[in-house]
C-alpha cells in the first residue's frame, strides 16, 4: 500500500487567525523579531499529532523553506519536503486556487490529502478531473486552525 501524502498549509491550518474578539493562545519561546510574530500561535502539540497520522507530510505553503526553518522546529517535526510554486501565481481556471495544479503535479498520481483554509468546490472539481488517485481536499477554518475533528477526518480518510 502506498502511503498517502498530506499537504500542509501553515497560515490558517497551523497558525489560526481572523477571529474577531478572540485572543489566541501563544506558546514559548517567542519568535525572533525578524520573523512573523504569528509563529507564537503554533501549538507544539500539533507536531506529534501530525507525525502520528499515517501520511508522508509535505509543506504546501508560501512559507516555503521558512516552513522548515521556523515552523517545523516549533512543532517538533523534522524538515519536510515542500512544494515549489510556479512564479506567476495565476489561477489555472476561474475559482481554482493557484496552489492546486502544483499539488496535483507533486502528488504525481499518489493518494493525497490537502489541508488549507482556501480550498473550494472549484479545486475539488479540478483535482477530480486532473488527478487519477484518491484525494481529500479538506478546508480548515482559519479562525480555529486544525481541530480534533479535522485530525479525525484525516485519520479516517487514510485508514
Amino acid at each position: 500500500m502506498v502511503t498517502p501524502l498530506l499537504f500542509l498549509d501553515v497560515d490558517g491550518p497551523l497558525i489560526p487567525f481572523g477571529a474577531s474578539g478572540r485572543e489566541y493562545s501563544t506558546y514559548a519561546p517567542p519568535p525572533p523579531p525578524s520573523v512573523s510574530p504569528l509563529l507564537a500561535r503554533l501549538d507544539p502539540a500539533q507536531g506529534p499529532r501530525l507525525a502520528a497520522l499515517p501520511y508522508a507530510l509535505v509543506w504546501a505553503t508560501t512559507w516555503e523553506d521558512d516552513a522548515n526553518t521556523w515552523v517545523a522546529p516549533r512543532l517538533g517535526l523534522p524538515a519536510l519536503p515542500l512544494v515549489r510554486w510556479p512564479g506567476d501565481g495565476a489561477e489555472p481556471a476561474p475559482g481554482v486556487h493557484w496552489k492546486t495544479p502544483g499539488i496535483v503535479a507533486w502528488a504525481d498520481g499518489r493518494p493525497f490529502a490537502w489541508v488549507d483554509d482556501e480550498i473550494g468546490a472549484a479545486d475539488r472539481d479540478w483535482v477530480a478531473a486532473h488527478h487519477p488517485g484518491r484525494a481529500l481536499l479538506h478546508r480548515v477554518d482559519p479562525r480555529q486552525g486544525l481541530t480534533a475533528a479535522d485530525f479525525g477526518t484525516l485519520a479516517a480518510w487514510a485508514g
